[in-house]
């Protein structure tokens, strides 16, 4: 429907919030409200507001040191609302088997996060028109 956007982010010693470094869920959704603002942005010329989410799926651990790309896409255009589906990968992670400052990146990327939710951007709001 329309197309993906994608950001990438290092997660840092100041996203992790558990023991062994682990980084709490909810950053996951904290990308995918920046995914879904530039798509947004992309499909109507506002940032809209995120209404809802109607699936969340935690898969696979993230730590400090991670990199992660969080993936999005508008699946189905309503009158104001915008249902969209996310994905979060793991595309590298560090390596201190070989040094405090290695790092790899991954041959096959990891599913960390899967969500599908709800944006709406107001009609009056909608600058670019679509047919």
């Amino acid at each position: 429907m329309t197309e993906e956007v994608k950001i990438r982010l290092r997660m840092s010693m100041h996203d992790a919030h558990y023991a062994g470094n682990l980084v709490d869920g909810a950053k996951m959704l904290n990308l995918f409200g920046d995914v879904a603002t530039e798509l947004l942005i992309r499909y109507d010329g506002d940032e809209g507001l995120f209404r809802a989410y109607s699936a969340v799926e935690f898969l696979a651990p993230v730590n400090a040191g991670d990199y992660i790309e969080a993936v999005g896409r508008i699946v189905k255009v309503g009158n104001t609302s915008r249902e969209m589906e996310f994905e979060a990968w793991k595309v590298i992670t560090p390596s201190p088997e070989f040094n405090e400052t290695a790092a790899s990146v991954l041959e096959e990327p990891v599913l960390v996060c899967r969500a599908k939710g709800t944006c709406v951007t107001p009609k009056n709001n909608q600058r670019i028109k679509h047919d």
